[in-house]
């Protein structure tokens, strides 16, 4: 199959999964909003991010290590599956046993201590699921890897909902990762079952030593870069006012985990490929770039006019605080889902070097930006406007390093890629604001109905009328095959 073929049918499958998974999400999400405070959310929020952080100490970048390596063998993978196995239980026992410091740092909060304990059942077996999960992308079983991702999805959703009404309190918040992540590795360890050795191999670690150093440093790097802001509000704002940040920022990244997620667990394994052909590469980049800034962009936008009937719709009244802040963050929207992919492309080009480069900059500029907003202003929206700017920066950067620096073929060509989607976004701007701000006020699902139709009718028509893809000859091919 062609690289065109196999991305087509890479993100086809994986993006059934994340469509489907965005109702699932909204469901689980709206419905657990209702039965707790958002100090309750904010009180988990701060144990998912520690957590984060010891994660990335058991993970040391070895899921882009397997796949982007072409000549590991079965011993090899043993060896890296072990190294990955007593990582993560040595960093499920220091979770735990830190627990006590952790919560103490947040004013003592028993209930705090408790979740951080029984999320370090999650810790391990994310760490165990690493290598099963990342060959099952590397043999490009994305249709399976997509039902699977989905099921556990729906299972962990179930299971966090039914806990909430039994009356498990705020711990029913801690049954969808931790049940999700068991059955992921009993799952992906049934697809590629691996041994498990006393001594992880010297040998296969050297092999990915290079590339995994520098992976890992950039995870380090961009978990700080990307879990700051929360840290530091938990400690120096208001828990309400972390829940209420936290929200507008999970509901920020759906389109983010949907959109550019669904393309860039496909990129790496079919991009890899490429690694010796970096002109190819960066072609082939560029069409994925364009493509998703015609759909991240007018998103943005429209993010930004329905904020109030999204946040009221999905999570109720009473997150009202939550609506402005979103309105800022959904500004960031599109340059975030065309960013999200670089990573992709810096490890098929074995540029892991200044992947962390970037990373360092990047970090370097995300903690200034949130210092300013927490310290300077004080309030949710500041850090909102000052991580947005940040962005912004630190995207320009980003390609100036991948094109410029590692793929070496200048980046006019990449600017170039954004002039029609900016133009498509202009448009979309006109019929929100006129609806904003020229018609009566409306029941909200009303509202979102209308600006959704009219940003997509403008969409539609300026893709198709404007001859940049062919909407209706693709949908009559597909339409061509069904009916055979």
């Amino acid at each position: 199959m062609s690289v065109k073929g196999e991305l087509a049918s890479g993100v086809f499958y994986t993006s059934i999964a994340k469509y489907a998974g965005i109702v699932v999400t909204l469901v689980v999400s709206g419905i657990l909003a209702r039965l707790f405070t958002p100090e309750e959310f904010g009180v988990v929020n701060i144990a998912t991010v520690v957590i984060a952080f010891f994660a990335i100490f058991s993970d040391l970048g070895i899921g882009p290590a397997v796949i982007q390596h072409k000549n590991l063998g079965k011993r090899d993978l043993d060896g890296i599956f072990s190294l990955s196995i007593w990582s993560g239980a040595v960093m499920a026992l220091l979770f735990f046993a830190a627990s006590g410091l952790v919560a103490s740092f947040y004013d003592d909060s028993q209930e705090l201590r408790n979740i951080l304990r029984i999320l370090s059942a999650n810790l391990f077996f994310a760490a165990a699921n690493i290598v099963p999960n990342a060959l099952i992308l590397k043999q490009k079983r994305f249709r399976f890897a997509a039902m699977r991702s989905l099921s556990v999805q729906i299972a962990g959703g179930a299971a966090a909902v039914a806990a909430a009404y039994a009356g498990a309190g705020i711990y029913a918040l801690t049954i969808n990762p931790v049940f999700s992540s068991l059955m992921l590795f009993v799952i992906n360890y049934r697809q590629n079952p691996l041994s498990l050795h006393l001594r992880p191999g010297r040998e296969a670690i050297g092999k990915v030593f290079s590339f995994l150093a520098y992976q890992f440093s950039f995870q380090l790097i961009n978990y700080f870069s990307r879990n700051l802001d929360k840290l530091l509000m938990g400690r120096y704002m208001s828990l309400s006012q972390l829940g209420y940040y936290d929200k507008s920022y999970r509901l920020m990244m759906l389109p983010l985990q949907n959109i550019a997620y669904v393309v860039s667990p496909v990129m790496h394994p079919i991009f890899s490929e490429m690694q010796d052909d970096l002109r190819q590469l960066a072609t082939s980049y560029r069409k994925v770039v364009r493509l998703l800034a015609f759909i991240g962009l007018p998103l943005s936008v429209v993010l930004c006019f329905t904020a109030q009937e999204l946040v009221l719709i999905i999570f109720g009244s009473q997150w009202q605080p939550s609506v402005p802040v979103f309105r800022i963050l959904a500004l960031s929207v599109g340059i975030q889902i065309v960013m999200s992919t670089s990573g992709s492309i810096f490890q098929a080009a074995n540029a892991t070097r200044m992947l962390f480069l970037c990373g360092v900059f990047s970090a370097t500029l995300n903690v200034a930006a949130i210092c300013t907003g927490i310290f300077a202003f004080g309030t949710t929206e500041a850090v909102a406007w000052c991580i947005c700017a940040s962005f912004a920066v630190n995207f320009v950067q980003c390609y100036h390093a991948l094109f410029c620096l590692t793929l070496r073929t200048g980046w006019g060509a990449f600017w170039r890629s954004f002039l029609s989607p900016l133009l498509l976004t202009a448009l979309v701007c006109l019929p929100l604001a006129a609806i904003e701000w020229l018609l009566p006020p409306m029941p909200l699902i009303v509202s979102l109905a209308v600006k959704g139709a009219a940003a997509l009718a403008v969409w539609l028509l300026y893709v198709q009328l404007g001859g940049e893809y062919d909407l209706k000859g693709t949908a009559a091919r597909l339409l061509s095959r069904k009916k055979r």
